[in-house]
């Protein structure tokens, strides 16, 4: 696998280009714009701004994400959740930074379709028979295009997927071409290459340090990259991203170029670049401008797809870490990867849409962009430290590298906060919900396993044997299937052995207890069976991937048909009518739902806790759904949850003649 995970094709080139560096991409539409902003154009501000992103793109994408953070994947996955699964054994609080990240990913990627868009349609500006053209008018043409966007989803992007490449490789030479197109305008431009310029810039300007929250917007996209990981292998995005952040540099350097041979000296007012001016824009010859803004355009939906996509996967990796509710997934194609989930769609649709209606103009969205990715920045920092102590690396390069991101990072997180008054705290308030989500679902499954108790099977194997074979009872089932979250196949949760024997005591002739051990790995799809009782009792284990979709009902179906193939198990009906005409016994799944007990004494904060982890369980998937059971063979029957039993009871008993019993 690590050969063909490293190995370099054309093919593979071409699928990077499309997938991975849509975000990072279409970074020139709007990074400089936000630079110059109100701003006197100087040698000094472009010079050090352009310097500022390029050691943005060097340190912070080139060295951090791709010669470093893509050494960590997890059997070919890349992404926060599989650095997590690799590294979570090690910490407990490990999980803080995942959560953090992970809702910090998907909160910017909130804003990313919106700007990315809107600034490619706001270009139609810079068009003489479009130079009028109403702010209205482009909110409903991104409107129109967000909507079939997201409406594409449901049918997967397997064909369109192959367009990508090809598109993002025109998109890529016309960065290139562009920006040298106008090196020539001011070839001390050049200066601008050496990191002398960025540090200057930062220390003596004016308020210079907070440029960074401007210059961060160039490298957004570099936790994308890692992500996509396991669609392209290391090889080729190590081999693309040399191409790409050459035609990005160029083109910086072009637009830089282009400002200071045509506007050195100006102020460029924030009305200005709010009724379309943008450098980007303007360094395209009139007449290839319509097609610059269409294939402008095409790129940004196409930087909105990959993180849709991108978003899909990350929901899907949380859910199977226990770190989300369950939802519902659709597997509208065959290929590795395709996945669409119609509740996440819907959200992030209703945020891209109110981001639009809310900022209106790219400008403002820009003035908000950044804040919540630092945070998924940092939190990479630190998993990927703690990857580097498990793979045994020297102390001192792990405590360089700390110090060299975590200084790197807080700086632009710093720089960002002066974005939380111009619409910064838009995505902080979403990244909070979704993290108060995660939170929420992890920490209760931490309160509810102090309740789960565990007995020894084999203290109850002859009770439940007696029960199968007492006639008296009315049979329940011919197979009685549980599903049990015992890791030790010697043990089972004492509420499967009350409801077998006591609550309504259930006969059957074979009972089988199912366990699904989501491993770290991400693919693995495996699972092991052990005889208790010879076609009495069967306990059948799944080991799958934190990727791998739980089909249990098809997936126990394939079990029991290997063991009667291999003659371990005899799945004929015991009713003798049925038996001698070989009739197949019935199969019943019984799915226990816990339900918060009234006789619970928990603290305030524990209290509010389960209260939302039950209203998130109202909304999400079943128990049932989300194991991928047929709902006509499983019954769900509920227990209640008590955590933490009531100690003191104030009641005392009166006599209706006034004494107590003493």
């Amino acid at each position: 696998m690590s050969k063909n995970f490293n190995k370099v094709t054309t093919a593979g080139l071409i699928i990077a280009l499309g997938i991975i560096y849509g975000d990072i991409g279409t970074s020139p539409l709007y990074v400089l714009n936000e630079i110059i902003t109100g701003r006197v154009i100087s040698e000094y501000l472009i010079l050090g701004s352009l310097s500022c992103i390029i050691w943005t793109l060097t340190l912070q994408t080139t060295v951090k994400y791709v010669i470093l953070t893509l050494k960590a994947d997890n059997k070919g996955e890349g992404g926060i959740f599989s650095l997590y699964a690799l590294v979570r054994r090690r910490r407990k609080w490990l999980v803080i930074p995942a959560m953090l990240g992970g809702a910090a990913l998907l909160a910017d990627g909130i804003i990313t379709p919106p700007i990315t868009v809107t600034s490619a349609i706001e270009g139609l500006r810079q068009l003489p028979v479009f130079h009028n053209i109403e702010q209205n008018t482009i909110i409903g043409i991104v409107l129109g295009i967000l909507t079939l966007l997201f409406f594409m989803q449901q049918f997967g992007t397997a064909s369109i997927g192959k367009m990508f490449g090809p598109i993002m490789s025109i998109w890529f030479v016309m960065l290139a071409v562009l920006g040298c197109s106008h090196l020539v305008d001011d070839l001390g431009i050049f200066k601008a290459l050496s990191p002398h310029y960025a540090i200057d810039l930062l220390t003596t300007y004016p308020k210079g340090f907070w440029l960074l929250g401007a210059v961060f917007l160039c490298t957004t996209g570099a936790e994308a990259l890692y992500s996509d990981l396991g669609h392209c292998g290391r090889g080729n995005i190590r081999v693309s991203w040399v191409f790409v952040k050459t035609c990005l540099i160029l083109n910086y350097l072009g637009q830089g170029a282009w400002l200071l041979a045509n506007y050195k000296g100006q102020v460029i007012p924030s009305q200005v670049i709010a009724d379309g001016f943008n450098p980007f824009i303007g360094i395209m010859p009139h007449w290839f401008k319509l097609a610059g803004v269409i294939i402008s355009t095409v790129a940004a939906v196409i930087a909105s797809q990959a993180l849709i996509s991108g978003s899909f996967t990350l929901i899907s990796e949380a859910m199977r870490l226990n770190l989300w509710p369950k939802m519902k997934i659709h597997y509208p194609t065959e290929e590795k990867g395709q996945l669409y989930i119609p509740g996440i769609s819907f959200l992030l649709y209703i945020g891209c849409s109110g981001i639009v209606l809310y900022f209106q103009k790219s400008s403002n969205m820009g003035a908000a962009y950044g804040l919540a990715i630092t945070m998924c920045m940092i939190s990479t920092s630190i998993l990927f430290a703690n990857f580097l102590v498990s793979r045994r690396v020297l102390p001192g390069w792990i405590y360089l590298y700390l110090a060299v991101y975590i200084t790197i990072e807080s700086s632009f997180l710093i720089a960002n906060l002066e974005k939380f008054m111009h619409g910064g705290f838009v995505t902080l308030i979403v990244g909070g919900g979704l993290f108060l989500v995660m939170y929420v679902w992890f920490r209760s499954r931490k309160i509810k396993n102090r309740y789960v108790e565990f007995v020894r099977m084999e203290h109850y194997i002859p009770m439940i044997q007696e029960l199968s074979n007492d006639r008296t009872i009315p049979k329940y089932a011919t197979h009685l299937v549980y599903m049990t979250s015992a890791n030790n196949p010697k043990e089972i949760e004492h509420k499967i052995i009350y409801s077998i024997l006591n609550k309504k005591p259930k006969r059957a002739d074979i009972y089988w207890f199912v366990h699904v051990d989501v491993l770290d790995d991400p693919y693995t799809c495996e699972f092991s069976v052990e005889h208790i009782i010879p076609n009495d009792i069967i306990r059948v284990e799944f080991r799958l991937g934190f990727r791998v979709e739980q089909r249990i009902n098809l997936m126990f179906r394939k079990v029991v048909a290997e063991l009667v193939n291999n003659k371990e198990v005899n799945i004929t009906s015991r009713y003798e009518s049925l038996e001698k005409n070989n009739v197949v016994g019935d199969f019943q799944f019984i799915v226990l739902e816990k339900y918060l007990s009234q006789d619970n004494d928990l603290p305030f904060t524990e209290r509010i806790i389960m209260k939302l982890y039950f209203w998130l369980k109202e909304i999400s998937l079943g128990e049932e759904r989300g194991f991928g059971l047929d709902p006509s063979n499983v019954t769900i029957e509920k227990f209640p949850l008590i955590v933490a039993p009531v100690s003191k009871l104030n009641l005392k008993r009166v006599y209706t003649d006034g004494g107590e019993f003493e």
